[in-house]
């Protein structure tokens, strides 16, 4: 056995293979680092004029989006303490669905702040009080720009749905709102339950059909299904739908049994048997009143003749979800076995007919008289990049309407809450003693950040909008907010620019909790990674490389 040189400190205590920082050079300073890349690839898709980012995962599919949700879940962040702020950005999107860049954006400019303070020689603890100092302040403020009056409004309204969900589609499709947001609103307004808290986001669907423009964009009261209708009837009005999750066809035996046959006239009869069972099931599902039968799994040829025969729609809906929601739209029970169904067991549509658009056959399944609880976006583009970048968008609005369905409280958009948030949280840090009052002006000058980003991604001159704005909120003219097509500030309450108080107030807590955590850390050690040799990265991969 060779002499093995005994390792000390640290080494000798873990495993070989591990890395170890300490320290606020090689810790907390890389782990700001790593999260200010992350925040500045987000920050420039923020506001309405934000720039689309090209993505391509890991299974070589192409994303075209300014929407920072679907960036960051992309990216596949590597790096422990970006990895904290990605985690904040999605609470966010699925908290409220909007408002994830902002989360991110501003929580990389508290590290950005905080970096300089360390270096001036404050300790990561002091900043962290000061910060939750400010962010408690912040939220009182915000409570205190609340637009009076707000708190109350009727969520079946289209023209305040509209008003309140416009910023949130804006940010996804600038130019494009005034058409989609009506339809969203359209859409949701529809499948609004009698008690609006209780609305399902998955009750709106979207159908993606290529071909057309954003005009040929309809709302169905009812289900798109991408599919063709398998026999060849394919139109039926007022109808009662049989669906079978277990599809149409005849059944093998549950137990494996052998049939001895002796002569000719035994098969002959043996294959009619099979026949008469099969036309007597559909028979019974036809005398039961069902014009249509939905199938969940395959058709058999000879169930479909029969189907034929006693006028039967037959339609196929593999993907068991989808089942469901047929099941929910139509009211429809799904039957495990081919049997006739009861009467309560049967649900029932308008009308089901196969349509052509824009050269896919799609069957359209109707419910106009109430008590429908699935309505339908029919988005129609160019191509699929731009199909999914209106499909977050409508997502946006569905979710900004459950969200103002719970707590419809707005404050004023386009970055005037963010000016006088940081107005007054400047004031406030004059007024402290002890170290935390820094933390506290850094706070503050973090909010800059909004106003200046969407100057500058508007193509604007950032200090001067930054520096006329701060001049309206100190004469008091608290709603002033930048025109972006202008490029003035101007008073957004005649702009109808308005923000929903639940976006911010998330978006400003989880990235106060995300940049504390985050600050909090003075270590990392990290074990030697599992697994067998690592295949080589391209490079240019990783988060943070020297």
């Amino acid at each position: 056995m060779g002499f093995q040189m005994q390792s000390y400190g640290i080494q000798s205590m873990l495993k070989e293979g591990h890395k170890h920082l300490s320290g606020l050079d090689e810790a907390v300073l890389k782990n700001i680092d790593a999260c200010k890349q992350l925040s500045q690839i987000t920050r420039t898709s923020l506001g309405p004029n934000g720039m689309n980012k090209m993505v391509i995962n890991h299974l070589d599919k192409l994303f075209v989006t300014n929407d920072a949700g679907t960036i960051v879940n992309e990216l596949e962040v590597q790096h422990p303490a970006a990895k904290i702020l990605v985690l904040a950005g999605k609470a966010q999107q699925e908290e409220i669905g909007d408002g994830a860049n902002l989360t991110i954006s501003f929580a990389g400019e508290l590290l950005q702040n905080a970096e300089e303070l360390i270096r001036m020689g404050l300790h990561p603890s002091e900043i962290i009080r000061g910060y939750s100092k400010s962010i408690n302040k912040a939220i009182e403020i915000l409570d205190e720009l609340v637009e009076k009056g707000s708190d109350t409004m009727d969520v079946r309204n289209k023209e305040e749905v509209v008003s309140r969900m416009k910023s949130a589609v804006a940010s996804k499709q600038f130019g494009l709102e005034d058409i989609l947001c009506p339809i969203i609103a359209d859409a949701c307004i529809q499948v609004c339950p009698k008690n609006p808290t209780n609305f399902n986001v998955d009750n709106v669907r979207v159908a993606k059909l290529l071909g057309g423009g954003l005009h040929n964009c309809s709302i169905i009261r009812g289900m798109v299904l991408k599919n063709d209708a398998v026999g060849s009837i394919k139109k039926m009005e007022k109808a009662k739908i049989a669906v079978f999750a277990g599809g149409v066809d005849t059944s093998a035996t549950e137990t494996k049994g052998t049939v001895l046959i002796h002569s000719a006239e035994q098969l002959e009869n043996y294959s009619k048997t099979e026949e008469a069972k099969v036309e007597e099931l559909i028979k019974a599902v036809a005398d039961s009143g069902a014009k249509v039968i939905v199938s969940g799994g395959a058709v058999g040829e000879m169930a479909l003749h029969f189907c034929e025969r006693y006028k039967l729609m037959v339609l196929k809906i593999s993907s068991k979800f989808e089942l469901r929601r047929f099941c929910r739209t139509t009211g429809a029970v799904a039957l495990l076995k081919l049997s006739q169904p009861n009467p309560d067991e049967l649900g029932y549509a308008d009308s089901i007919s196969v349509e052509e658009v824009g050269g896919v056959r799609v069957t359209i399944v109707k419910n106009e008289e109430g008590g429908n609880s699935v309505s339908t976006v029919v988005l129609r583009g160019s191509t699929d990049s731009i199909l999914d970048d209106l499909e977050r968008a409508v997502d946006d609005g569905v979710n900004t309407y459950k969200a103002m369905c719970r707590d419809s409280r707005i404050v004023p958009g386009a970055a005037a809450t963010e000016i006088e948030l940081a107005r007054q949280l400047k004031e406030f840090s004059f007024k402290e003693t002890g170290l935390d009052q820094y933390a506290i002006a850094k706070f503050a000058e973090s909010f800059e950040m909004v106003p200046q980003t969407l100057a500058e991604n508007a193509g604007l001159n950032a200090i001067e909008i930054i520096s006329s704005l701060y001049a309206e909120h100190a004469a008091g003219n608290t709603k002033v907010g930048i025109d972006l097509e202008e490029g003035a500030c101007k008073d957004i309450s005649t702009l109808k620019i308005w923000d929903l108080y639940v976006t911010k107030f998330f978006a400003l807590k989880y990235a106060a909790d995300a940049v504390c955590t985050v600050l909090r850390v003075d270590q990392i050690i990290m074990a030697k990674p599992a697994g067998g040799p690592k295949r080589d990265q391209p490079a240019g991969t990783g988060m943070d490389e020297d």
